[in-house]
């Protein structure tokens, strides 16, 4: 099973710096066509898309979260950090292993 991202230049060059391959995008027509080749990929297991993407297509990412079990799709923060209402993934983590601070 591998990781596919879907993202800017950087998050996507980061990435693939660590082995994940992925596209870099910059309107919602390119993420479409990002997410419907990652969709038709049989070892893609998990698809990660930076929040501004995911803003762009956010009935899509939707149908496709609440619609399907497989892959798992992750947003996250690019590299300015997470949108306006979102939490950070420091947050998220600290959270998980009961962290409050």
């Amino acid at each position: 099973m591998k990781f596919y991202v879907i993202g800017d230049e950087s998050t996507v060059t980061g990435f693939g710096l660590a082995g994940v391959q992925g596209e870099m995008v910059e309107t919602a027509d390119e993420a479409r066509e990002a997410l419907g080749k990652a969709f038709a990929s049989s070892d893609i297991g998990i698809i990660i898309v930076t929040e501004k993407i995911a803003a762009q297509l956010r009935t899509e990412m939707e149908e496709y979260v609440f619609g399907r079990t497989f892959p798992l799709i992750i947003e996250i923060p690019d590299r300015t950090g997470p949108m306006e209402g979102r939490v950070s993934i420091r947050q998220l983590v600290r959270s998980a292993v009961g962290i409050n601070v």
